[in-house]
C-alpha cells in the first residue's frame, strides 16, 4: 500500500474521515525492529492520551483479552516469518477495564523495490458500532440503497462470512469504506462483489486476500458498469 516516503508522515486522523469518534484508527507495523505507530484514535481506544506511550508488540499483547492473546501472537509471528499482512478480529481490554471487540484490517506496506517491509491499516472498534453516524449515513444513502439492494446484500454477506460479524456491522463497514474513499455505496459494493472471484479459497490467506480487496476496491470502481 504505502511507499517509504510516507514512513515519516503522520498517520491520518480518523476524525478527518467523518467517522464516529474513537471508532476507527490507523496503525503501521514495520517488521524490522517490530516498530509500531498508531493514530490518536487507537491510543484512545486503549485508554491512553495521544503521545503518552510508545506502542510496542509487548504493550499491545498485554491489552489483548486472555482468550484471544495467543491467537494474535500467532498471527504476528506468521506475518513476521512470511512477510504477510496482519489482520484479525479479536478483543482487547483498555486501561479502564472495558472490553473492546475490534477488527484489525491491514494490507502490505512496500518499499521502492516492491519488497514487503511491514503492514498498515485500521483498527475498527465494533463495541459501539458507528451509532453516532449511522442515521446520517442512511439518510444520505437511502435512495441508492433501494436501487442497489442486491449488490449491497451480497457484499454484506461476504463481510459477514470473512470477519464473523453480524449484518449491521457489515453494513457499517461498507458505509465506512464508502465515506472514507468518497465512493458511492452502490458502486463500491458492486466492485467488491465483482472481484470476489479473484479470491482463491484454496489458499490459507483468504482473509488477507479479502482485506486487500476491501481496502483497494474503490480504486477500480470504474471497471464496473454502474448503470
Amino acid at each position: 500500500m504505502s511507499k517509504p516516503d510516507l514512513a515519516d508522515s503522520p498517520l491520518p486522523s480518523a476524525s478527518a474521515w467523518a467517522i464516529a469518534d474513537r471508532n476507527v484508527g490507523t496503525f503501521r507495523f514495520w517488521f524490522v525492529g517490530q516498530r509500531w505507530e498508531w493514530s490518536d484514535e487507537v491510543a484512545r481506544m486503549h485508554g491512553y492520551e495521544p503521545g503518552a506511550v510508545v506502542p510496542t508488540t509487548e504493550l499491545l499483547l498485554s491489552h489483548k483479552h486472555p482468550d484471544d492473546r495467543q491467537h494474535v501472537q500467532d498471527l504476528l509471528d506468521h506475518a513476521l516469518h512470511l512477510g504477510g499482512s496482519f489482520s484479525s478480529r479479536h478483543r482487547f481490554i483498555d486501561t479502564g477495564g472495558k472490553v473492546h471487540t475490534v477488527i484489525v484490517l491491514g494490507d502490505r506496506m512496500l518499499d521502492d523495490s516492491g519488497a514487503v517491509v511491514g503492514t498498515e491499516g485500521y483498527y475498527i472498534d465494533l463495541t459501539d458500532t458507528f451509532a453516532q453516524t449511522r442515521q446520517q449515513a442512511l439518510s444520505d444513502s437511502l435512495p441508492e440503497l433501494f436501487e442497489a439492494r442486491a449488490a449491497i446484500e451480497q457484499a454484506k454477506g461476504a463481510l459477514m462470512l470473512v470477519y464473523r460479524i453480524d449484518a449491521a456491522a457489515a453494513f457499517e463497514l461498507l458505509m465506512w469504506r464508502s465515506q472514507h474513499t468518497n465512493t458511492k455505496l452502490r458502486a463500491l459494493a458492486s466492485q467488491i462483489v465483482a472481484e470476489l472471484g479473484t479470491i482463491d479459497p484454496q489458499r490459507d490467506d483468504l482473509r488477507r486476500q479479502f482485506d486487500h480487496l476491501l481496502l483497494t476496491a474503490h480504486n477500480r470502481v470504474g471497471a464496473v458498469d454502474d448503470r
